[in-house]
């Protein structure tokens, strides 16, 4: 079902991509209407990635940061 699911995700969140494309290409990314629509089709866009991104962590497929590890207790200093 995981590639299913992302197949899907990735492909939904291109679309609106695309979308951004035209409207640069027909140039009404000038126009209210235009940057408005530009907008509301990345919002889209990140959502279908944001859900992307969460089914490659929850399976384990992206690698953790060494930041997210917890950090190491150091040695004990010899004190005399």
């Amino acid at each position: 079902m995981l590639p299913v699911m992302l197949l899907i995700s990735i492909s939904l969140g291109l679309i609106p991509l695309a979308g951004i494309a035209w409207i640069i290409v027909t140039g009404t990314i000038t126009t209210v209407d235009g940057l408005f629509e530009c907008l509301i089709m990345l919002s889209i866009s990140g959502i279908f990635f944001l859900n992307v991104f969460w089914e490659l962590r929850d399976h384990g497929l992206l690698r953790k940061s060494k930041a997210a590890e917890p950090a190491k207790t150091p040695p004990p200093s010899e004190e005399s």
